[in-house]
């Protein structure tokens, strides 16, 4: 493949002709050497990522993941055989980093930021093997500052390792491409299997590699190629095929939610890919031009089949029985845009001219960046304000009874838990069995709320604010038990939560 790096008129060609030309030159500025652009590119993500990285409380996905992460190693694989299997290689890995670092906020998010930052890694990697240093650089700074980078570097989900992964396997596989040889394939099957273990629907990125191994194979007819390809995949995927069957068993419950896609849900999509619709809008004003030189067209040709065949096949695949239609779920291809519009930014001339519309991408960007790092960025609940309350009032043999029943996917009880104090040890009153019992991330509920409430003197409950019934949205049998056995003692309502302490009646 024709590379940037060679052309006669690149950077590195012009500065090579004038070092070969004159020895009374000034000698130019010492700068980076340009192996290392990954490295800053990498480390420049970091800090962005970090930065108020633990300041929005966390949403209830998040809070699912300190659940799970929590457990013992037993439990954890215990529950993952009733429910979350595509989750368990991130929740196995996070529960190795709390159990050493602990579970603040920062340190339960802090791994997705450095996953990716290690994706700009290898975005920079390949934008210098496809294009040229001047692309690179322009790939480390603009996706550092790519809002969607932030928001999952800032997530503790295993989206971030996605991306990473999937980054990864686009360079390791131009890598092969280059010499196919075996220690070239493995590192590529290594990162096919880390995909498709962080999240199943990013093997959507094997049917774009597959046609550019194709693509290639038509130019050089290099028949091992195409074998050593079809390999490597059987074997990156065999770690995987126990997760799929797994995980089609639990799909029902785990994102029967997701509704079929239609042709307007494309443009959703671009929009909320990149968590920013300003953002999104230039980047794709930006990535069709390098389509149209000839020295770039071939590289962007197979970089726009990375970014575009997986969101294709995705509605496709999701007009059947499930949908996997989500933009988080395709948030691996978004180093695949940045790196096509970076091309772009480029190949402007003058320089100047690309670095004052990557300055406008960012600063554009900025309101996005503020707002996901608001404390209500992510959900409208103050969980830590009630936990407050019933810490400071806390009695031994208290009872806790969360709002659940229909609404228990909103995690009311994760979230006023994740902030209670160790000393206060409180009974759910409502719960049969519970979440651990029961090996899954939800309680049974008690069939016989008067039955289960025996023995205990007073109550927390957790609701919904904006009415003045303190058992709103509990399921009718729990809330008349409540109502018949016990008086309403005090009352506080938090942002988006009202919090009742109740005591049995004499």
């Amino acid at each position: 493949m024709t590379s940037a790096r060679t052309l006669p008129d690149s950077p590195a060609g012009v500065a090579g002709r004038r070092s070969a030309g004159s020895d009374e030159e000034p000698a130019a500025p010492r700068r980076l050497p340009a192996r290392l652009d990954w490295l800053w590119a990498a480390l420049l993500t970091l800090a962005v990522a970090v930065f108020g990285i633990g300041r929005a409380e966390p949403w209830r996905d998040e809070l699912a993941s300190w659940n799970a992460a929590s457990r013992s190693t037993g439990e954890l694989i215990d529950m993952l055989r009733h429910v979350d299997a595509v989750s368990g290689a991130y929740y196995l890995l996070l529960h190795g980093w709390v159990s050493v670092f602990g579970d603040s906020l920062a340190v339960l998010r802090l791994p997705s930021a450095l996953a990716m930052a290690g994706a700009a890694a290898f975005a920079v990697l390949t934008a210098r093997t496809l294009f040229d240093r001047r692309t690179a650089v322009f790939t480390g700074l603009l996706f550092a500052f790519v809002p969607a980078v932030s928001r999952y570097g800032q997530e503790a989900r295993s989206y971030a390792f996605v991306v990473l992964a999937v980054s990864a396997a686009t360079w390791l596989l131009l890598r092969a491409l280059e010499r196919p040889v075996l220690r070239r394939w493995a590192p590529y099957a290594l990162a096919v299997a880390a995909a498709g273990l962080f999240h199943v629907v990013s093997l959507l990125i094997l049917l774009p590699h597959g046609l550019i191994v194709l693509l290639r194979w038509r130019r050089d007819r290099r028949g091992r190629t195409v074998v050593g390809f079809a390999v490597t995949v059987a074997v990156g995927l065999l770690p995987v095929v126990p997760l799929v069957l797994l995980g089609q068993r639990q799909v029902s419950r785990q994102i029967s939610w997701i509704k079929t896609p239609h042709l307007r849900s494309f443009a959703d999509l671009w929009s909320n890919l990149f968590a920013s619709p300003t953002t999104g809008l230039l980047l794709g004003a930006l990535v069709l031009l390098p389509l149209a030189w000839s020295r770039g067209r071939r590289p962007a040709g197979e970089l726009l089949l990375t970014g575009a065949a997986p969101i294709l096949a995705a509605w496709v695949v999701s007009q059947g029985s499930t949908s996997y239609f989500m933009d988080r779920y395709l948030l691996f291809t978004v180093p695949a845009w940045v790196v096509l519009a970076a091309a772009a930014l480029a190949a402007l001339r003058p320089l100047r001219a690309g670095a004052l519309a990557l300055a406008a991408l960012v600063v554009l960007g900025l309101p996005d960046q503020r707002q996901m790092r608001t404390e209500w960025a992510r959900i409208e609940q103050d969980g830590r304000a009630v936990a407050k309350v019933i810490a400071k009032g806390y009695r031994p043999g208290d009872g806790f009874a969360p709002v659940r029943g229909d609404d228990k996917v909103f995690m009311i009880d994760y979230q006023v838990e994740y902030y209670l104090p160790e000393r206060v040890r409180l009974k759910d009153v409502f719960a049969e069995r519970s979440a651990l019992q029961r090996d899954d991330l939800f309680p049974k509920e008690c069939a016989q709320p008067v039955q289960c409430l025996r023995g205990t003197q007073r109550v927390w409950v957790v609701t919904w604010s904006g009415t003045d019934n303190p058992f709103h949205k509990f399921p009718k049998g729990q809330a008349e038990a409540l109502r018949s056995q016990y008086r309403v003692v005090e009352s506080k309502t938090v942002r988006g939560l009202t919090v009742s302490l109740v005591e049995r009646t004499p």
